[in-house]
Parts: structure tokens; C-alpha cells; sequence
């Protein structure tokens, strides 16, 4: 089967999909179903192995971030019925002020994604972007655009995530200066992030609709929660997560003992998610304790849409990764001389069609690392760098076959139209931004 022809029909089928969802008003959990279905039997697999790829990929997704997801959803229906939320809202819009508030939530995402995985950052952090939306006025797609792509930049860019550990661990680079690196050139992608959150999600009016006003919860609690309080079940995960990242480093600063092993459980998301929920459940009023069954259900039931949505990515996903695409791209642009854009192009043709960032950084290093000679960016800033385009091209573009994709609509309420203006259209200025200013660093340094 020729890679064109595979190329035609996820082209096909993306398109569909899109007008599917976004024209004729389908759920996307049947849309994408059906075409993973139709993108397997069109490009030959056999009808039974469609289908338990189909399951497989649906049940895989959810196996990795489900209970995050249900867990995230529980601590955010907290910390709004809680006053909570309003609470960090306040705090942050009084020490930054509201002119600077969109600035903040990507600054506090580009730290977070250092540590912590997109998807796991964004269900976290997401009930302060929509309290600081609406104590600020502004859309919560602006502040739901520059949170993902603060996040996207480091989860992409930066060790200890995965995907750039592999990546450094393919072409022997050294880890110490990826992650420099890494850290300086996300700084302009998250930039970019910004600028787009501003400029263009602001056309686009998702309204934060809170559940209370503060009004409400001060007439209904007699008071709020205090500051550290409100904040801990966040920045609680977060720095369980990041003390794992630690751990599992490869240099294993925590030794290889009883110490990391600790470390790793008690950081995994879920164990972090989990006792950010027992942490939540100790800001609930004594005078609402009662409710406290009712509204773990509510967080429970408001999971289920994503738990689907983003399962039935994850077969689209599954289905895409089946096919030897990579093999197919392989004999036609691994031809190509174009410098430090040839790792890009592949990654983001791997990215774009798969959806699964770390699944396109892996792969394409494997098949740039016999080239680097010829490439010449056999230094160490030189590998940094490809490490850096290779990045950069997992970032473009995410869209429905991307989990994270599913993560950032449905938590900020974005229909599927404005949810490919808004994070699709960020992580392609996010991706080109990227290249261009690894470009540039490579005609200084190589």
C-alpha cells in the first residue's frame, strides 16, 4: 500500500470528521468510531482485527488517564462549590492584576508542563483558568488557550516527559543540554501561545458560568476558604508529580531504593489526583458535609462525556498507528536535504496523522539517528537541536485523534468548531514558531 494512499484516506477521513462534527452537529464519540472503523477496512486490515484494535485503542486511552480524568473532574467540582476556586482566582487577579492574568495562566503552564504530563496539568490547573475567566471577564477560551499551550511547550520540549527523554536516550544526546535548551526555545513557544490566546481565541466567547458568585457562597458559608487551604489540593498532585519526575530521572538522584520507589507510587497521577480528592473534601463546610457523596457523583457524571469522547480518539489513534505510515514517509523524505526542517516534517506528519505527541517524537528519531552525519548535527548542541524539530512537529497539530485535544474542549466547555480554532490553530503557531527559532539557532551553532 503506498504512503499516498494511506495519506488520501486519513486526509479523507479527518475532513469528514470535521464536517461531521462541526456542520451536521454529531457526538464525536460516534463520528470517531465510525471512522476508525472506515479508515481500517478502506486501507485493508481485516474486519476483525478493526475491531479489537477499535477497543483496544479505546480502552488503552482511558487505562492511562481515565481515573486522572474522573479524579481531576471531583477536585474541580470541589473547588467550585467550595468557593475554592474563587478563591485562587482572587489571590492571583490581586497579585497580578487582571491586565496580566492570561500571561500568568500560560507562565503557570509552561512551569507546570516541566514536571507534569499535558493532560494531567490541564485537569488540574483547569478550575483556576475558569475561575480567573470569570473574576477577570474574560473568555474562558483565552484563558483555556494559553494554559494548553504554556503546558504544550514544556510537555514537548523539555525532560523528564518522556518523549524528549527517548528522544535524547535515540540519538545519545546529552540530557543536561536538552533540557537547557529546551527550556530557553519553549520560552518563544509559549510565547507564541500567548499572543494566539489573545488575538485570536478572544473572538470566540465561552462563558466561565460558575456555579456560585462570591456573593452566594459568603451568604451561604458565612465565609470562604482560606488561601493555602483553597490552593493545596492543586499544588498538592503538582508537586507529588514533579518529586516522580525526580525520581525517575535518569541519573536517579533518589537512589534506586525503597526512597524512589516511594516516590514514583505516591507521584503517579492517580495516587497524586487521588489524595488531592481526600485533600478537597477537607474544604467542604461542616454544614454541607452531607452533600459530599452528591457531589463526587456530580464530578463523577460530568467525566463521563470526556471519559467517551477521549476514548474514541484513542481508537482513531490506535487504528492510525497500525498502519506502516512511518515506513511509507520513510523512502520519500528521509531523500529530502532541507536541514533541520526534515526531522520537523516527518514528526509533524507522524503527529498529525496519529495524534499522540510522545508516538511521533520516538518514531522519528529512530529514523533521523542513522542521518545525523549527514544532517551535520553530530555535536551536542547540534542533537539538542534535531531534538528540538523533532519536538516541535509533535506539537502540529492536535486535533480529534489527540487526546489532549479531548482534554482541553470538553474541560473548557469549547464546542468542536471553536476547539480547532482555538487549540488546534494554537499548537500550529505553537509547532512552526518552534522550528523557525531552532532554525535560526542552528545557523549560529552548527
Amino acid at each position: 500500500m503506498s504512503g499516498l494512499f494511506m495519506a488520501t484516506v486519513i486526509f479523507v477521513a479527518v475532513v469528514a470528521m470535521i464536517i461531521a462534527i462541526s456542520k451536521f452537529k454529531q457526538h464525536p464519540f460516534l463520528v470517531m468510531v465510525l471512522v476508525s472503523i472506515f479508515v481500517g477496512l478502506v486501507c485493508g486490515m481485516p474486519a476483525n482485527q478493526v475491531i479489537k484494535i477499535v477497543k483496544d485503542g479505546f480502552g488503552s486511552i482511558l487505562s492511562s488517564i481515565g481515573i486522572v480524568i474522573v479524579a481531576g473532574t471531583i477536585i474541580g467540582t470541589i473547588l467550585e462549590k467550595t468557593g475554592a476556586a474563587l478563591v485562587m482566582a482572587n489571590t492571583i487577579l490581586g497579585v497580578v492584576g487582571k491586565a496580566r492574568s492570561v500571561l500568568t495562566v500560560s507562565i503557570t503552564g509552561y512551569i507546570t508542563g516541566i514536571p507534569v504530563f499535558c493532560d494531567s496539568g490541564f485537569v488540574i490547573l483547569s478550575p483556576i483558568a475558569r475561575a480567573l475567566a470569570d473574576r477577570s471577564n474574560t473568555s474562558l477560551a483565552v484563558m483555556a488557550t494559553a494554559l494548553s499551550s504554556g503546558l504544550y511547550a514544556t510537555h514537548c520540549l523539555v525532560p523528564p516527559t518522556p518523549g524528549p527523554i527517548a528522544m535524547a536516550g535515540t540519538l545519545n544526546a546529552d540530557l543536561g543540554m536538552v533540557i537547557c535548551v529546551g527550556l530557553v526555545v519553549s520560552i518563544p513557544a509559549t510565547l507564541a501561545g500567548f499572543i494566539y490566546a489573545k488575538k485570536v481565541a478572544v473572538k470566540y466567547d465561552i462563558p466561565a458560568n460558575p456555579e456560585f458568585t462570591v456573593e452566594e457562597l459568603m451568604e451561604k458559608y458565612g465565609k470562604l476558604p482560606g488561601v493555602v487551604h483553597s490552593f493545596a489540593p492543586i499544588l498538592l498532585p503538582i508537586l507529588l508529580i514533579a518529586v516522580k519526575s525526580l525520581a525517575d530521572f535518569p541519573s536517579a538522584p533518589l537512589g534506586a531504593g525503597m526512597v524512589k520507589s516511594f516516590a514514583s507510587f505516591i507521584g503517579d497521577p492517580v495516587i497524586a489526583l487521588i489524595l488531592g480528592i481526600f485533600l478537597a473534601m477537607t474544604l467542604i463546610p461542616v454544614s454541607e458535609k452531607k452533600n459530599t457523596f452528591d457531589w463526587m457523583s456530580e464530578g463523577v457524571k460530568n467525566s463521563a462525556s470526556i471519559l467517551v469522547i477521549t476514548g474514541a480518539g484513542g481508537s482513531f489513534g490506535a487504528i492510525l498507528k497500525t498502519l506502516p505510515l512511518a515506513e511509507a514517509l520513510s523512502s520519500v523524505l528521509l531523500s529530502l536535504s532541507v536541514g533541520v526542517f526534515l526531522p520537523f516534517i516527518i514528526a509533524a506528519i507522524l503527529k498529525t496523522a496519529m495524534g499522540a505527541s510522545t508516538v511521533a517524537m520516538i518514531v522519528t528519531s529512530a529514523m533521523v539517528a542513522p542521518m545525523m552525519p549527514s544532517l551535520g548535527f553530530e555535536s551536542e548542541i547540534g542533537k539538542a537541536l534535531v531534538i528540538m524539530a523533532i519536538g516541535a512537529g509533535s506539537m502540529v497539530v492536535s486535533h480529534a485523534n489527540d487526546s489532549y485535544f479531548w482534554v482541553v474542549s470538553q474541560f473548557s466547555d469549547m464546542p468542536t468548531n471553536i476547539a480547532y480554532k482555538c487549540q488546534t490553530g494554537v499548537t500550529f503557531v505553537e509547532g512552526v514558531t518552534t522550528v523557525i527559532v531552532v532554525y535560526i539557532l542552528s545557523l549560529i551553532f552548527c
